[in-house]
């Protein structure tokens, strides 16, 4: 699957990232995929990958840029217990200082890229991102809602969101949350805020899941938690931004 490092011009520097998409000429819907916490890295290139394997054209931007090109620390192949507080350490200030205003702004500029893009389909796009990342798609979807038509977080923090920001969602939605990060009361609240902003939603905890349950290189990693993940996420872009299939043609539009 063809892969391409770009530049993207934000109002603060230029954004490093990367883009998957069919090696076919036919443009695709988009998707702008955030990272989790760690970021740009192997196991982000993999699962951009495998969406764009699906006909899509998948946009993952470095959110940390202004502190540099990621990798923005220097992160070790697997990412296990005994390192990670080490790495969360050198993050926090990272992830504190990527304030909403800061989010909103280069959500900006990356839906203005993926618009202008000659190999991608024109209309709506998708958000998707994990960890960190979740909560960053949520708050692109609700700021966007005429831009983006479907969201998708998998161990997020979403459950930091306010009743402001679900009010203002129009995409679909779809939440799968970590066993470890979700408690049953706190997952009914989230749907009842839900229900009560009138989102069209699925929002449900992964059996058996640890917070970054998606990240092959990490101890948290699930197979089967990662398979639920395509599970959801696939038919939520296919409902969302595939209107039609050409006749006879693999491309979905």
């Amino acid at each position: 699957m063809p892969t391409k490092t770009l530049q993207i011009p934000t109002a603060d520097g230029q954004a490093d990232a990367f883009a998957a998409f069919p090696d076919r000429g036919t443009r695709r819907p988009g998707v702008l995929m955030y990272a989790d916490g760690f970021g740009i890295r192997p196991v982000l290139r993999e699962l951009a990958q495998e969406l764009a394997g699906h006909g899509y054209y998948v946009l993952v931007p470095n959110v940390f840029h202004r502190h540099g090109p990621a990798p923005v620390i220097e992160l070790p192949g697997h990412i296990g217990e005994e390192v990670r507080p080490r790495i969360m350490a050198q993050l926090m200030p990272l992830i504190e200082a990527h304030t909403t205003e800061r989010v909103l702004s280069d959500a900006d500029a990356y839906l203005e890229f993926l618009a202008a893009r000659p190999e991608v389909a024109a209309g709506p796009v998708a958000v998707t991102g994990y960890c960190i990342g979740g909560l960053l798609a949520m708050r692109t979807a609700a700021a966007r809602p005429a831009q983006v038509a479907a969201v998708a977080a998998f161990h997020g923090p979403v459950g930091a969101v306010g009743p402001d920001l679900l009010s203002a969602l129009t995409a679909q939605v779809h939440l799968g949350h970590a066993e470890g990060d979700m408690t049953p009361e706190a997952l009914g609240k989230l749907n009842q805020l839900l229900d009560a902003a009138g989102v069209d939603y699925t929002s449900e905890v992964y059996p058996g899941t640890a917070h970054g349950f998606t990240m092959s290189d990490t101890d948290a990693f699930s197979a089967a938690g990662l398979k639920r993940h395509w599970d959801h996420l696939l038919p939520l872009l296919d409902r969302a931004l595939v209107s039609s299939w050409d006749s006879g043609s693999e491309t979905k539009l």
